[in-house]
């Protein structure tokens, strides 16, 4: 559906392995602008979305998963969508008790959507908030995917029903989870390990998620 009714832009960028979809133990989606977001889906390879839909492990929040057709789109393309309050209770440890060795966890690091002003629901700016740091010490190694949304505010703003035969763009990078922990702890340290790696993802969401339109760049194999 999302291949029929939208025209996607999808690109790596940074230095792109030779099998980029092999071994994505994380996928960290930032500039989260809409619950839409997984139209986005139509331009990964088949195999990562049958590798979603039996391992993918996604916490999303109460009131998103609890929305007639948005909570079953959801359900519908991860296996595991565990409800969280976006504190760090009881939901979150659940989040954390759900990973396991084959576990492939979807998450939007920045915990809140942005609305079409730029500011989340609260008038704040987007930062990226401590849970992702807590996902990358449960995961120790494979690699991360992080998917950078040029946004989806010309598909569905937050309130408003959404439009089809849109372009939508997403930038990619792979990093490995090990080296990218080791550089996270030579930047910060153990104390501030989670400082780090919200500031370093802050200034990559800055870098790579422009709204005003694609990149040039190579376009992603499919086939690996």
């Amino acid at each position: 559906l999302s291949r029929v009714f939208y025209r996607h832009d999808m690109q790596f960028v940074g230095n792109v392995p030779r099998h980029p979809w092999s071994g994505v133990r994380v996928v960290a989606f930032l500039n989260h602008t809409s619950l839409f977001e997984p139209i986005f889906i139509g331009a990964v390879p088949n195999r990562f979305v049958w590798r979603i839909a039996r391992y993918g492990v996604v916490p999303a929040a109460e009131k998103t998963i609890s929305r007639p057709i948005v909570g079953a789109l959801f359900r519908f393309v991860a296996s595991n969508v565990v409800s969280i309050t976006r504190e760090r209770d009881h939901t979150w440890t659940a989040v954390l008790q759900r990973i396991e060795s084959d576990s492939m966890v979807i998450i939007t690091p920045e915990g809140r959507m942005k609305r079409a002003n730029g500011l989340d629901l609260q008038g704040q700016p987007m930062t990226v908030r401590g849970g992702i740091a807590d996902i990358l010490e449960a995961i120790p190694e494979g690699r991360m995917l992080i998917a950078y949304s040029r946004g989806l505010h010309h598909v569905q703003v937050p309130g408003q029903l959404p439009r089809a035969f849109r372009k939508i763009s997403m930038r990619l990078e792979v990093v490995e989870i090990s080296e990218y922990r080791k550089q996270m702890l030579e930047v910060g340290g153990i104390d501030n390990f989670k400082r780090a790696v919200k500031e370093d993802l802050e200034r990559r969401r800055d870098l790579h998620c422009n709204e005003e339109g694609p990149v040039e760049g190579s376009l992603p194999d499919l086939s690996s």
